[in-house]
């Protein structure tokens, strides 16, 4: 785990290769299998690979989601928070194993926020995606993870880089 930690970066450029079958059913197994508060499995999934939806989706806010454009598979990251408080948390960790999965297979991922963020001044980017994709009101929208073959390269960060006094022991101080 810790060595797809240290390779896994965000990736924004994507070759035009197809993700096979197998692979987009593996991150949907990942996605299924993440834990939730008290299993109580909030989290929605919708695996987008139609380029025009994909296209349409990368305009869903000012900044920050062009690069979907050109990603063959978009995971928009849903939740019926009516199941859970804490479904922020649980469609959180499930887009977490998403991209840990996509890393494992050889894929990039970059999670793009669509919860709080806003599509024009009218409406929110939640609300943009709900109509692209007939999402019903009582689903929330948290982000959308863009995945593909990467067509960029970024080195690891190194050791020394890390924070590591953010790492307390016992206590605080």
């Amino acid at each position: 785990m810790i060595d797809l930690l240290r390779k896994r970066r965000s990736i924004r450029k994507f070759t035009s290769e197809k993700i096979p079958a197998e692979s987009i059913k593996a991150l949907a197994e990942a996605a299924l299998r993440s834990p939730s508060s008290k299993g109580s499995k909030p989290w929605e999934f919708i695996m987008v690979d139609d380029p025009d939806l994909l296209d349409q989706l990368s305009e869903m806010k000012s900044s920050g989601s062009a690069f979907l454009k050109n990603a063959p598979l978009g995971i928009v990251v849903c939740a019926d928070s009516t199941r859970s408080d804490v479904w922020i948390e649980d469609c959180s960790i499930a887009a977490t194993i998403i991209q840990l999965e996509a890393e494992s297979l050889g894929l990039g991922s970059c999670w793009i926020q669509v919860r709080n963020r806003f599509y024009n001044d009218g409406k929110t980017s939640e609300a943009r995606i709900r109509e692209l994709l007939g999402i019903e009101a009582h689903i929330k929208v948290l982000s959308i993870i863009a995945v593909g073959y990467p067509a960029e390269s970024k080195p690891s960060v190194p050791s020394e880089k890390l924070l590591n006094e953010r790492i307390k022991y016992n206590r605080w101080a």
